[in-house]
């Protein structure tokens, strides 16, 4: 039996689905206006793990992780750019893939961009306002907090306490609201910004309204999990509640789960104290493959520490299991028994308690760095027992019991061939050659190739200055 703990009653619960053997699964994707930060990729991670594992587990999940591909800090950069909010919100979904495809996370069920429906949320609006949980003004129209008689259960925020001393946690307010703590459903356009038509006049809709609708359409109105990092748990998370619920009558979702945040060398990472990395200036450092690990190493629910020693320890660490599954294919190719001894069959049957320890591990709450720990006693246990003159059958078995629990975790347990030297200089050359001739399409996708293979190009006065990751 899973266990989960639940942000809404914070204790950990049996997981039962709404519907035998399948999940309904909504967590809360990336604004895109930028390459993703290593911020973004804990919870792309953490949530990833927890889909396969509930897969590894029989369900058939179905995992919607939205785009919101609308926001000021959207229009923001395509102001400064003088391109269309569309152009940059397309770039960085196809730069944010890729960062993705390389941290090895499965595609979603169905990827919704906001933009797309802006229907919906007009509809969903005109509900609340038919139910009198929200109201127009000029333009902008707002969600009554207060009608919503359980606001502030997620949170564990009362509603009193926010109206009295708090102010910074207050929605910002402005005078036409009946009430400070009421949130933005609509807003008017700006001169410039992308606008669609709407009963209350042109505008956009807020933030939180989005991600109701999207998991409305695309996974009915009631899901077994929503996730997100612990930074959405007020008020985003908790004004989806209050507008989901107030629109359908039922309860919203079962499970609430939150990752805690990443902190830089012990420090909250922000682009003030220049402690501020995007996934892809990782990626030219270090094989993504290692940053899932990294992440993986500590339980979701813990603050992670990213640091550059750590990260050098969980390259080694990795390799330790990547060199373990090389040796066993070596022994497996080279051997010239082929089927198990008695011996061997018992010790295949001992490996097992392995699996039972990863397994258990993950159903307490998708506790990772345990199930890494049994990870790496399964490969000292194989170490130990896989000898030259082992068995085919016997090397497999083992080799295959450390890939499908790394595969659990979305490790991948291949090393990647490595280029030669001349093969990397040749296509130096051709980018070269491509950016002589202004095809600096060909040119990035050469790079891009590149950094694929763990090689980093540095483009210096002197010429181009490469090296291994």
């Amino acid at each position: 039996m899973i266990r989960i703990y639940n942000t809404l009653t914070r204790k950990k619960e049996d997981f039962i689905p709404l519907e035998e053997g399948k999940v309904r699964m909504y967590v809360c994707g990336p604004t895109v206006y930028n390459f993703i930060h290593i911020g973004n990729a804990r919870p792309m991670i953490v949530f990833d793990t927890v889909r396969r594992y509930m897969e590894h587990k029989g369900y058939q999940v179905n995992f919607v992780s939205n785009f919101t591909d609308v926001d000021d800090k959207i229009i923001k950069k395509a102001l400064e750019e003088g391109v269309p909010a569309e152009e940059i919100s397309k770039r960085y979904i196809e730069e944010c893939k890729k960062d993705m495809e390389g941290m090895n996370i499965m595609p979603a069920t169905t990827h919704p961009l906001a933009t797309q429906e802006i229907d919906g949320m007009i509809d969903m609006i005109a509900a609340l306002i038919d139910k009198g949980y929200a109201y127009a003004v000029n333009g902008t129209v707002y969600y009554r907090t207060r009608r919503f008689a359980e606001y502030g259960k997620l949170s564990h925020k009362n509603l009193d306490d926010l109206q009295g001393g708090n102010r910074s946690l207050l929605v910002s307010g402005e005078e036409e609201k009946e009430d400070p703590l009421d949130f933005v459903l609509w807003k008017p356009k700006k001169e410039g910004e992308p606008y669609w038509v709407s009963p209350w006049g042109e505008g956009r809709p807020g933030w939180h309204i989005e991600c109701s609708v999207m998991s409305k359409k695309y996974l009915g109105e009631q899901i077994d999990i929503h996730g997100g990092g612990e930074d959405l748990v007020f008020p985003h998370h908790e004004n989806e509640i209050a507008q989901s619920e107030a629109c359908s009558g039922c309860e919203f979702a079962r499970y609430w789960m939150h990752n805690a945040f990443l902190n830089i060398d012990n420090k909250k990472m922000s682009k003030s104290l220049g402690n501020f990395f995007t996934v892809r200036e990782i990626s030219e450092k270090y094989d993504l493959q290692i940053l899932r690990f990294f992440m993986l190493n500590a339980h979701y629910r813990s603050p992670l520490n990213f640091s550059a020693d750590l990260m050098e320890a969980s390259k080694n660490a990795l390799e330790r299991i990547l060199t373990a599954v090389d040796n066993l294919y070596f022994l497996s190719e080279h051997t010239s028994v082929a089927e198990m001894t008695a011996e061997e069959a018992k010790k295949a049957e001992e490996a097992k308690r392995y699996e039972q320890a990863f397994d258990a591990s993950m159903d307490d709450d998708f506790n990772t760095a345990d199930a890494i720990a049994a990870v790496f006693d399964l490969v000292k246990y194989a170490n130990t027992c896989a000898k030259e003159e082992s068995s085919k059958a016997f090397l497999d078995t083992l080799r295959k019991r450390i890939q499908d629990l790394c595969g659990i975790l979305g490790i991948i347990t291949e090393k990647k061939a490595e280029l030669l030297d001349e093969e990397v200089e040749h296509m130096i050359e051709e980018r070269q050659a491509a950016r002589k001739a202004k095809d600096f399409a060909r040119a990035d996708e050469i790079r891009g190739l590149l950094l694929e293979k763990g090689i980093i190009l540095e483009d210096t006065r002197e010429g181009v200055k490469w090296k291994r990751a």
